[in-house]
């Protein structure tokens, strides 16, 4: 029926359940909506495995970064004959060969100790205006010291508050704990000489005692002179292939390239030896997980491109996933094999020890296009020549088009004598996803994976509109149906209450 708060079914009238009829009918009507949310849904997943190959091809380009130069490509390992000396650590600039090192003295922290005094507690000062002043570097400091909290700690407190830039103070017990004997201990923060403290004095005293010190410098050895001087700021002392080198520290982090060695003890007058070595394992890492990375580029695209056949009669098949025949993948696929195997048969020719191509070096493709390593012919080659290995792989002459057009195939073509096929493959991938390094600039296009990524959306976004248009005319039709059975609900109503009337009537 039909009222003021709406529209409703009884039933009554008609004995019909128009609920249900009108449930079934606009149920009928959605199955096209049904369908286009299901065409929807399925371009949603395909712009998923869309995004899922382009996080792949980007993690591929990761591990090929990482060999694509000289500085990228080699790793090095070091050993030195007595480790109680040093330790050495290496970094991606470092040169084989082998050093010799001879540590004279070690790096030291200049540090002050004040004569003892029986408690840390009680203040020393008799009166106001008593400082305790010294330099440290281009730095002065006259710290007046408050008669009412001039205790040991107290003080160590005021100078860390005033010069804890340079200083720190601390309060140690030298004596025992029932015959106590505390002292002032003040320590520079940079070792060396330059962090030395000087002219260190003191006038606090009057109180329950005095704090005390002497000063005098530490002689030209770098010994100490004062009783106060517990540890001279000194420089640490090595002589590395015959030079003396001299540092405020005991890292030595500029003498070899590539070389950082942190001084432990003396030599006592025999020399160590420091060898560089290049490091087999390291760039066999780097080497497996680019081709690990390969490998699962090359499964993806395999995945979702394959085609069973059926073996029933209707020829219909199978396919391995919602991108099959999609030309990403074909498209993917062609480039990467482009910067890795497409190689100039002159260089091959001219190849006499076998460095041209990866099968040469031990990496083989199979029928599926994965790879994989033969790791005694791969080991025989580093072995060999690692300067041949490394230039296979990395660029050693940078980058130079030659002057091309930006946005055009020239552009990311190296033109130089040297290209290695780790920095032709990331070129490649950066024109995947539309950044071309013209060698002055780089340039922003429109690669294969936007380009699919927008088509993608774009039908996405056509879907969404059919789906709201065709949601409003089933709202519309939804609401005359309803119209029209309320409306015959109170015409059926009508009549049976005029037969009622009429079987009354002739009773």
């Amino acid at each position: 029926m039909v009222s003021s708060s709406g529209i409703s079914f009884t039933g009554l009238g008609s004995g019909l359940d128009t609920g249900a009829i009108v449930r079934q009918l606009v149920a009928l009507e959605r199955l096209p909506i049904t369908a286009l949310e299901s065409r929807r849904s399925t371009e949603q997943q395909r712009l998923d495995l869309v995004g899922q190959l382009g996080d792949l091809v980007k993690g591929l380009r990761d591990k090929a970064e990482a060999l694509a130069t000289p500085d990228e490509f080699f790793a090095y390992s070091s050993t030195i004959s007595d480790e109680s000396v040093a330790s050495v650590t290496t970094s991606a600039n470092a040169v084989a060969g082998s050093h010799t090192l001879d540590v004279l003295r070690l790096a030291a922290t200049d540090r002050w100790a004040f004569d003892p005094v029986a408690a840390r507690d009680v203040n020393l000062a008799g009166g106001a205006g008593q400082t305790i002043s010294f330099a440290v570097g281009e730095s002065s400091y006259s710290i007046e010291v408050d008669p009412a909290a001039s205790s040991l700690d107290a003080i160590a407190a005021q100078i860390d508050a005033e010069a804890g830039e340079h200083v720190e103070a601390s309060v140690v017990n030298t004596g025992t704990e029932t015959s106590p004997s505390y002292r002032l201990v003040v320590s520079s923060k940079a070792s060396g000489e330059e962090g030395r403290i000087r002219d260190l004095s003191s006038t606090v005293g009057g109180g329950a005692g005095s704090l005390d010190v002497e000063w005098t410098a530490p002689d030209d050895d770098g010994v100490a002179v004062s009783r106060n001087n517990v540890t001279v700021g000194n420089d640490a002392i090595a002589i590395v292939d015959g030079l003396v080198v001299r540092r405020a520290t005991n890292q030595l982090e500029d003498v070899v390239e590539g070389v950082a060695i942190d001084l432990r003890s003396t030599t006592a007058g025999e020399s160590v030896t420091v060898s560089i070595e290049p490091d087999r394992e390291a760039v066999r890492t780097k080497i497996d997980e680019f081709i690990t990375a390969y490998n699962e580029v090359v499964d993806f695209i395999g995945t979702q491109g394959t085609f069973t056949p059926s073996e029933g009669e209707d020829g219909a098949g199978t396919t391995g996933g919602l991108l099959f025949g999609d030309s990403l993948l074909s498209n993917v696929r062609r480039s990467l094999s482009r910067a890795l195997f497409d190689v100039d048969l002159d260089d091959v020719a001219a190849d006499t020890e076998g460095y041209s191509t990866l099968a040469l070096v031990g990496i083989e493709q199979d029928r599926d296009g994965r790879l994989s390593i033969d790791e005694r012919a791969f080991d025989a080659k580093f072995t060999e020549n690692l300067d041949a290995l490394m230039d296979l792989f990395a660029d050693v002459d940078g980058f130079d088009n030659g002057g091309a057009e930006p946005n055009t195939p020239g552009s990311i073509v190296d033109t130089t004598e040297d290209s290695g096929l780790m920095d032709r493959l990331v070129r490649e991938i950066d024109r995947m996803f539309g950044s071309l390094d013209s060698g002055d600039s780089e340039i922003e296009i429109q690669g294969v994976f936007d380009l699919r990524q927008d088509a993608i959306r774009d039908s996405i976004g056509r879907f969404d509109e059919q789906i709201e248009r065709r949601e409003t005319r089933l709202e519309r039709y939804e609401e005359t149906l309803v119209l029209r059975f309320a409306r015959l609900e109170e015409l059926l109503g009508g009549l049976n209450a005029q037969g009622a009337a009429l079987n009354s009537i002739l009773g």
